[in-house]
């Protein structure tokens, strides 16, 4: 979909703008409490909210700000402040000083348009560039449009970029590639077009051959059909056969079961199907205010196919697990879109909201910029073995992309084989998802042998070797491998001629650099298989076939053949939704970079220094949190994506380890992120983290229970679910393990007075996440060090069971206090030492004091929260005890 409407909605998202007089005021909060910081006044002049909400469970705003020179943007230069009663709580920011002293230039000599091709050129992208300027806007940012470079529109904006310990000046340029595989967000020098930083806001679940095993011949039960939607008379707001969350993940774990009414009130007060907030859906069909779920087996990222739930809205498709996928598209949209809804509605009463960033096409009137439901493409085309995620800033739409899985066909390993001469070997190339042309069937027992032969067609203006246009050389193509172009037609329409004109197969050569990507159409005619290979090794085949006879064999990919669906996996769907979670709520939701998995590339694009970055934990965590049952326990083993991966509910899954707090089973410690063997980025480093914050919840179960309430429920997996959550919000750009380890624990200081501090200690420190664990740089995932111990008694004493003084001896008034209290003792202890130190285990007041009598601290500056109170006597006692800080 061509998303004309949202030029607006990239200028507002810039500088988005919650009631300028309370922006301004916190702004100026913000910038007298950096300057107590230390920071130059000079350095914060240009400072600006990007992004403000208020937290229910803090009880606080949380405050986004970005970092400016001369009105232009710092990339990832962000902070995210914590502000409550009028004072900051919490800060987390990466901001630069010396501004003035790093900048290197203010000027650009290239022009905005120059840079889009700059982009284009780095992504592979060799079409002719035509840009149409949408909109114009002051201080050089541009909105570009071209539909044949970028599914959306190219915004195109001046911003630095720090450099070799400078700050370049670079157009920030996003381009989402026509095969949807790539959402590029890239920095370019704005002097010489160099490319500086390069990020992509897709995500993908990453498929581990190692951890695939073969299908399990257990029996499973399964649900076939449902009842048939005329046995409905009743249901008004939606009823869906589906396999259902939290109770059955995926058609391995149980069978489907009719679900009705299940939109949350307080999340989609209008039901699913709304879009204008009036009572009464506005569709039937898998298309509401959350999500838009519709198959995309031609791959062109449109609004393919809807399940259609009639009037009664009721979405009641067959479906057999054991059949052929391809035939139960509707039961699949049907799957997907619940999923996304209820990921929606669930981790909405957590803070993951409309001015938090979430997504929705309609926010209400509740703030946050709208027009932004999930594209959620099932069965889609353009990949195999995988699924990801594509999260733009707010106001722009994701896509969720859910491909077919087959691991005992691969359709990379191969699958085209060319039998001899100098190119004689096998081949990468990728099925369509028009038509398998399984050409292991009967008629081809060892698949599909032939000669290559070029295809000429009459458009001598274009490609003449792209069969766009009428065959020329029909009896050269008679029982021969079409060898044809990618061109500016549909797959299936260039495979269809070549199929009339007598080829037996087809082979199509990718015109952009990169993976051959899966082709996409619906011509049910065609019956010949029909695969596409890479550029470079499709072009020098064609090169060798002007000279040479070329005999190839094509073997079944087996696309469709056996392969499951990984919309019917829950995990999977949860695991895409929980990327833009992460994506939106870290920086704020104005920003989609502060997750950057790679920190530097080679001159050839591949990334040669991994971050330390825990989104793929997170997400695996959603799912995980989404997909508990009452009588799990923490020691289960829990795999990710049992189903697609074709694995028995006991599998592994796709990970290195499955997720268990028995650590027989899963062993990991923080050392393991600088495993680059058997732990790979960004996923295997992410699973690191993952493992670490599910043991936080299960410790948090063990201690309050487990409450199977997901939307309003108190028990201890409710309280991890709101940590987890608030800790995204107050954690840096870029954050290593110590930054979100410290932003939980921040998150619990302020919503909790620091209640659940030790017990966090303990659960990171078990994995080595402890106390003197170090993160190094975590733009680097080999630099970290492990640490197994809790925060010492001489720095902050984990014991915040610590019994208090005796009132006989010591007293503290008042206590709570502003920061400003007495001690008050029984007896002179003379000179004595006095300590304040926050949760973190900060000493964050130090003083030698004369204590006699009493004794007057002032430490107002101190934000809100719990801290400790220790007193050393100089007959070296040590007495301790909490205040707590208003």
């Amino acid at each position: 979909m061509k998303k004309y409407y949202v030029s607006i909605l990239f200028f507002v998202m810039i500088f988005h703008s919650v009631g300028m007089n309370g922006q301004s005021s916190n702004l100026q909060l913000i910038k007298d409490y950096l300057i107590e910081e230390g920071m130059s006044p000079n350095d914060i002049l240009g400072l600006q909210i990007q992004r403000e909400s208020f937290s229910k469970s803090l009880d606080a705003s949380n405050v986004y700000v970005i970092q400016q020179y001369n009105e232009i943007p710092i990339y990832n230069a962000i902070g995210s402040f914590v502000l409550k009663n009028g004072k900051v709580v919490s800060s987390n920011q990466k901001f630069y000083k010396n501004l003035s002293q790093i900048v290197t230039t203010t000027r650009p000599s290239i022009l905005a348009e120059d840079a889009v091709q700059y982009v284009a050129s780095d992504a592979g992208i060799n079409a002719s560039i035509n840009l149409k300027t949408v909109q114009k806007k002051g201080n050089q940012t541009v909105v570009f449009y071209d539909e044949n470079v970028s599914e959306e529109q190219i915004p195109v904006r001046p911003m630095y970029v720090w450099k070799d310990e400078t700050l370049i000046l670079t157009w920030d340029v996003s381009i989402y590639t026509l095969d949807g595989k790539h959402w590029y967000s890239t920095r370019v020098n704005a002097l010489n077009g160099e490319v500086v930083d390069k990020t992509d806001w897709m995500t993908e679940c990453s498929f581990d051959h190692s951890h695939v095993k073969e299908k399990s011949s257990a029996v499973i039960h399964k649900n076939s059909f449902g009842v048939h939607a005329g046995e409905y008379d009743f249901f008004m707001d939606g009823t869906y056969n589906v396999y259902p969350i939290p109770a059955i993940e995926s058609p391995n774990h149980g069978n489907r079961v009719l679900v009705s009414n299940p939109a949350d009130a307080t999340a989609s007060p209008f039901g699913w199907h709304d879009t204008d907030g009036a009572n009464g859906a506005e569709f039937t069909t898998t298309r509401g205010n959350n999500v838009i779920a519709s198959e995309d087996v031609n791959a062109n990222n449109g609004i393919g196919n809807l399940a259609d739930g009639g009037s009664n809205l009721v979405f009641d498709f067959p479906f057999d697990p054991d059949a052929l996928v391809e035939n139960f598209e509707d039961a699949s949209i049907t799957n997907l879109f619940y999923g996304n809804n209820v990921a929606h509605d669930v981790w909405y009463h957590y803070g993951f909201d409309e001015t938090a960033g979430n997504f929705q096409f309609n926010n209400y009137g509740r703030g946050g910029s709208d027009g932004d439901e999930v594209f959620a493409d099932a069965q889609d085309g353009s990949g195999f073995n995988n699924a990801n995620f594509g999260t733009p800033p707010d106001g722009f739409n994701p896509r969720m992309q859910m491909f077919l899985w087959n691991p005992q066909a691969d359709p990379s390993v191969n699958t085209f084989v060319v039998n001899g001469g100098t190119l004689g070997g096998s081949y990468t190339t990728v099925d369509n998802s028009f038509n398998p042309g399984h050409v292991d069937a009967p008629e081809f027992p060892s698949g599909l042998t032939a000669n290559l032969a070029l295809a000429i067609d009459d458009d001598s203006s274009a490609d003449a070797n792209d069969a766009c246009s009428n065959i020329i050389n029909a009896a050269d193509l008679n029982g021969r491998v079409a060898v044809v172009r990618r061109g500016s037609c549909n797959f299936d329409d260039k495979v269809a001629r070549c199929q009339a004109a007598g080829a037996v197969a087809v082979v199509v050569v990718n015109n952009v650099a990169g993976d051959p990507i899966a082709m996409g159409g619906d011509d049910g005619s065609i019956t010949i298989p029909a695969v596409m290979i890479g550029r470079d090794d499709g072009e020098a085949l064609i090169a060798e076939m002007s000279s040479t006879t070329i005999n190839v064999t094509i073997s079944d990919v087996g696309r469709n053949f056996f392969a499951e669906d990984s919309s019917f996996d829950n995990g999977i769907v949860i695991h895409e939704y929980g990327h833009g979670i992460s994506t939106r709520l870290t920086g704020g939701a104005n920003n989609s970079g502060c997750l950057t998995s790679c920190a530097l590339r080679d001159i050839d694009g591949n990334c040669i220094q991994f971050t330390e970055q825990m989104g793929e934990g997170w997400s695996d965590w959603f799912a995980l949190m989404m997909t508990i049952e009452s009588g799990d326990t923490g020691e289960d083993s829990r795999g990710i994506g049992t189903y697609a991966a074709g694995q028995p509910t006991t599998g592994g899954g796709i990970r290195p380890f499955p997720y268990s707090t028995n650590m027989s089973i899963n062993p990991v410690t923080y050392a393991d992120t600088n495993n680059e063997t058997n732990f790979s980025a960004p996923h295997g480093v992410g699973s690191v983290w993952a493992s670490m914050i599910w043991d936080l919840a299960w410790a948090l179960i063990e201690r309050d229970g487990f409450d199977p309430d997901l939307y309003n429920g108190t028990g201890g997996n409710n309280l991890a679910m709101q940590l987890i959550i608030d800790g995204l919000k107050l954690q840096s750009c870029n954050p290593g393990f110590v930054d979100g380890r410290d932003a939980i624990l921040m998150a619990d200081e302020v919503a909790n007075s620091g209640a659940n501090a030790c017990l966090i200690w303990e659960v990171f420190a078990r994995r080595g996440l402890g106390w003197s664990a170090s993160q190094g740089n975590s733009l680097d995932r080999t630099d970290q060090t492990e640490a197994f111990d809790i925060p010492p008694t001489s720095e902050v004493s984990c014991l915040l069971n610590v019994e208090d003084f005796e009132d006989s001896i010591f007293r503290i008034t008042p206590n709570p206090s502003n920061g400003s209290f007495v001690i008050n003792v029984s007896r002179a202890f003379g000179g004595s030492n006095v300590s304040i130190i926050d949760l973190n285990g900060r000493v964050v007041y130090n003083k030698e004091i004369q204590l006699d009598n009493s004794y007057n601290i002032n430490a107002e500056n101190l934000r809100e929260g719990i801290y400790l109170l220790q007193i050393e006597t100089k007959e070296g006692n040590r007495f301790t005890t909490k205040i707590a800080i208003q």
